[in-house]
C-alpha cells in the first residue's frame, strides 16, 4: 500500500506569494510537489466559499497566502483577507471542518525558502491528519440539527 500523498491546494496573491513560490523554483530548493497553487490577483479577492469548494473538490488541506501586511500592492487587500480569516474560522468551527487543515500565512516575493517551508510543513500536518473526507459526510440533515 502506497504512502497517503495529500491533496494541497494553495490560493496565493499573484504580487507577492506567487513571486516567492517561483524564486523557490529558480533557486532550486525542494519543496512537496502535491499542491496546486491558484494564483489570485490578491488575497483580498479570495472568495472563501473557494476554500469549501476545494474541500468539496477532494481537497485535505488548503494554504491562503498573501503580502505582509502594510506591504499589499493593492493597499488593504491582505487585511480584507485577514478580518475574512477570522469569520471563515469561526464557520469552520461551525461546519465542523478542522482548521489545522487550513494554513492562512504571509510571504513576500523575496521568501522563497518561507514559501517551501510552509508548503513541507503543511504536508507533514495534513499526513499527520489523513485524508479529508468529512466534508462529503455531512448531510443536509445534520446542518440543520
Amino acid at each position: 500500500m502506497s504512502e497517503f500523498q495529500p491533496k494541497i491546494v494553495a490560493f496565493v496573491c499573484n504580487w507577492c506569494t506567487y513571486a516567492g513560490a517561483d524564486l523557490t523554483g529558480t533557486s532550486r530548493i525542494k519543496y512537496s510537489p502535491n499542491v496546486r497553487i491558484v494564483r489570485f490577483p490578491c488575497t483580498g479577492r479570495i472568495d472563501y466559499m473557494l476554500l469549501t469548494k476545494a474541500f468539496a473538490s477532494g481537497a485535505d488541506g488548503i494554504i491562503v497566502s498573501g503580502c505582509h501586511p502594510n506591504d499589499c500592492h493593492y493597499t488593504s487587500g491582505n487585511f480584507y483577507a485577514r478580518r475574512r480569516w477570522i469569520v471563515f474560522k469561526k464557520l469552520c468551527d461551525f461546519m465542523g471542518i478542522d482548521t489545522r487543515r487550513i494554513v492562512f500565512s504571509w510571504v513576500s516575493a523575496a521568501e522563497g525558502s518561507k514559501w517551501a517551508d510552509i508548503v513541507n510543513t503543511t504536508n507533514e500536518e495534513i499526513i499527520k491528519l489523513g485524508p479529508y473526507d468529512s466534508y462529503h459526510k455531512l448531510s443536509t440533515q445534520d446542518i440543520l440539527e
